[in-house]
């Protein structure tokens, strides 16, 4: 027999309005209370008509979360970090909110599609994580969905993304040219003149800042870029290995190889060792990211450590309504340079 909102208000010794206040959220009731109902709610083990109460109240229950790759531990660690952060108090079917995990592939048309589906869904929050692409019109179907969405009462966070002016959303940005440019002036310090740049793909954001933080410390050093130094790829092993065997192609005493994040930094690693050359004896390695696995390679990774789940922790809070959003709805996230044994003196110094 299917258990009715009537029965759960009569389990906790309550009004059938009450248990509704309980279950949706949207109006004080005393803890004792509340306690009781959802007690009830878990002996009974009664299903809220989650369509039903999206359609009474503003939005739903349903929170969801835009990555770009969740099999890439960038975004596995913050999605599980948001999702950490968005259930209700004490893991009862009265206060959960249901995470669902979208993964675009880095398709601009899955971003759109997406975002359209959370809005028919009355989502309760949007968490939109790394790089943005970098198309005018794209960004403007973009910023026309974030706006919709808040205006129909869904918070958006942007997590590791470029602020979204005048679409209400919250950013916690990453200093992806900060980090950029303190770990090739590690590089430089060590007396690297010769630098490999394997960067992500070009119409990425997080591609752009980075290797402008990259050229930004050349600059300041009065290094002259060669055109042959820079090499555009996907953001996984492969595109690195691949990438420095280009490298090495065009120009053999490069000294360093600059990698767009850890991924492709191991790719890098793989096609120096294939090549014949030493790390960081004969070249020196960089990433960034500070992925888990990092650490582990041989030898482990220098790179600029991005505290992924943190971020994500904090978005995940923010979207929840339990944190306070930064001053002026943004917030910038720097990286630290973790100096490991992938880098060092070149031979020639």
């Amino acid at each position: 027999m299917t258990v009715t909102l009537a029965d759960v208000a009569a389990r906790a010794q309550v009004s059938p309005a009450t248990v509704s206040r309980v279950l949706n959220g949207n109006y004080p009731v005393a803890a004792s209370t509340r306690e009781r109902v959802l007690k009830a709610v878990d002996e009974l083990d009664y299903v809220l008509n989650g369509p039903a109460s999206a359609l009474a109240a503003s939005t739903s229950d349903l929170v969801g979360i835009l990555v770009n790759d969740i099999a890439d531990p960038f975004f596995g660690i913050m999605a599980s970090a948001i999702q950490a952060e968005i259930g209700g108090p004490g893991g009862r079917a009265g206060g959960e909110r249901l995470a669902v995990v979208c993964n675009t592939g880095g398709s601009p048309e899955r971003e759109l599609t997406y975002l359209t589906l959370l809005q028919r869904q009355r989502a309760a929050a949007v968490v939109l994580t790394g790089g943005a692409i970098e198309d005018a019109a794209h960004q403007a179907a973009m910023d026309a969905k974030v706006r919709k969405l808040g205006e129909a009462g869904t918070r958006v966070v942007l997590c590791g993304r470029p602020p979204a002016p005048d679409t209400g959303a919250i950013a916690l940005t990453f200093d992806n040219r900060g980090g950029g440019q303190e770990l090739t002036e590690h590089l430089i310090g060590l007396g690297h003149r010769r630098l490999g740049y394997i960067a992500g793909p070009e119409e990425r954001t997080t591609t752009r800042h980075r290797l402008e933080g990259h050229r930004a410390a050349l600059a300041a050093h009065g290094i002259e870029e060669d055109p042959r130094w820079t090499v555009h790829g996907r953001y996984d092993r492969r595109s690195g290995y691949e990438a420095t065997l280009e490298l090495l192609r065009r120009d053999p005493s490069l000294t360093a190889v600059v990698a767009a994040n850890d991924s492709v930094a191991l790719g890098a690693c793989a096609a120096l060792r294939d090549s014949g050359l030493r790390i960081p004896e004969d070249v020196s390695v960089a990433g960034f990211d500070d992925l888990p696995f990092s650490i582990d390679a041989v030898p482990s990774l220098t790179t600029v450590r991005l505290p992924l789940a943190e971020a994500g922790a904090r978005a995940g809070r923010i979207a929840m309504g339990r944190e306070e959003a930064p001053p002026g709805g943004i917030a910038s996230v720097r990286g630290e340079l973790m100096v490991r044994g992938s880098s060092g003196v070149p031979r020639s110094s």
